[in-house]
């Protein structure tokens, strides 16, 4: 029987039209927008100015506080101006904006094919190479990777799993990678093992990707305590902690890191990027993203260079279809509608969702008929339908005892109910209000 988490949970459509075609490389644009927030923490800090010139790999932006992380130039060329740009939510943010001029790689980045496994680094030169590298969570997160490296004093790390699980509808840029990135994610999984200090590691990836599932089992053979896991098809398995209690069968406590249970999980785009760092010297500048929908006439998955206007990605897979509805910068369950194609591909970007005009509309909200549905669905075992009432009467405190802040946002209550409720909607904006609470407490 195969793992699985045992809360809660759904089975959307899966939709993974583009699984079978290979990464393309993206041409590189004449112009890039690089924002200085592509991380969850403090803003990066602009190293460069106006009129500076940079090479492809240089440092831009370094980190703005202990949460953050350094940014580099994916394009080599003139600083046209360090300005605002809009963000994917429509916000104005901080960015860098670069004119490209040719495709000058700083010299210290190994740009040939040839895999290199064995790494002489300690553990503390392996997370200084991922820092300086700017290597956040490619899964969507975004979370400094070198901060997850370090557990805080009194915790140590037992087991590394790695996230192949991809269990968002339409997205298949985890699954490319792995099929043909395998050597380099293991090598990585080597490293990021020594930079834990750890001896274990496991491979969650859904059943659904019998290649990939077969492919990793296949090469792993040649590393040592490296175990790949098939996992049931059931969504959000791609969640830290729905993967812990699937691979190895611990529960972390409400509140707290995987950490606490002895577990670090890293996505396998993040190995990639870490093999990349700290054997050939390559910052995180550039990254795999699918671009996917129904009336899509190309579903693709492209490497592209951070920065990049999303329109661009567009045109490459066929162009904007008639009946577009929606753009969604992620997939359908977590991912956020995009308020223009302008708005650059960042750390953070997995895929980009065209969506018809049928499925993208809203239907009628209705009374909650108290069916319970969404807390079937649950994954972290919350009242969603409760959550929403307290975010739209204002009553924090009650949203905080009622464990508003252990939602992942996965959107498996509003999936579900048949009343058709905003339900993450409302318990995102109230979470954010109890997380600025919480945040102002403590200070």
């Amino acid at each position: 029987m195969l793992k699985t988490f045992s809360l809660g949970g759904v089975h959307p459509a899966e939709n993974k039209f583009s699984a079978d075609k290979k990464i393309e490389i993206l041409p590189v644009p004449e112009e890039v927008i690089i924002p200085l927030g592509q991380h969850i923490g403090a803003p990066a800090a602009a190293t460069v100015k106006k009129g500076d010139t940079v090479k492809v790999g240089q440092l831009i932006a370094q980190a703005g506080g202990f949460v953050s992380a350094a940014i580099h130039s994916p394009v080599s060329g003139t600083v046209v101006k360090v300005d605002e740009a809009i963000d994917a939510s429509g916000y104005r943010k901080p960015a860098v904006y670069i004119k490209t001029e040719g495709d000058e790689w700083d010299e210290k980045i190994d740009r040939s094919e040839k895999l290199v496994k064995t790494c002489n680094l300690d553990s503390k030169a392996i997370i200084e190479k991922i820092k300086d590298a700017g290597i956040v969570g490619l899964g969507g997160a975004t979370f400094p990777t070198h901060i997850k490296l370090s557990p805080p004093p009194g915790m140590k790390a037992e087991v590394l799993i790695i996230n192949g699980v991809e269990c968002e509808p339409y997205l298949t840029s985890d699954h490319r990678v792995m099929l043909e990135k395998s050597d380099e994610i293991l090598v990585g999984i080597e490293i990021l093992k020594k930079a834990l200090n750890v001896e274990r590691a496991i491979i969650g990836i859904e059943n659904n990707k019998q290649d990939a599932i077969k492919l990793l089992t296949e090469k792993a053979i040649a590393y040592q305590d490296i175990e790949v896991v098939a996992l049931k098809v059931q969504y959000p398995q791609g969640g830290e902690k729905q993967l812990i209690k699937a691979t190895i069968n611990k529960e972390v406590p409400s509140g707290q890191l995987p950490i606490a249970v002895g577990a670090v999980v890293q996505n396998v785009g993040t190995a990639l990027a870490v093999y990349e760092a700290v054997q050939k010297n390559k910052p995180l500048f550039e990254r795999v993203v699918t671009v996917t929908g129904k009336s899509l006439k190309q579903p693709s998955n492209f490497l592209v260079r951070l920065g990049t206007p999303i329109k661009t990605l567009i045109e490459a897979a066929g162009g904007l279809p008639e009946d577009t509805g929606k753009i969604i910068g992620g997939g359908p369950m977590m991912g956020k509608a995009l308020v223009n194609t302008d708005i650059p591909v960042t750390k953070g970007s997995s895929g980009i969702l065209i969506m018809q005009n049928e499925e993208a509309g809203r239907k009628p909200m209705q009374n909650c008929i108290r069916c319970g549905k969404c807390v079937n669905a649950c994954p972290m075992g919350l009242s969603p339908y409760l959550l929403m009432v307290l975010g739209e009467k204002d009553l924090h405190e009650r949203s905080e005892k009622e464990r508003i802040m252990d939602c992942i946002e996965c959107g498996s209550c509003s999936f579900t109910c048949p009343a058709n409720r905003p339900l993450l909607d409302y318990i995102r904006l109230e979470k954010g209000k109890v997380g600025s609470i919480i945040r102002n407490r403590k200070n």
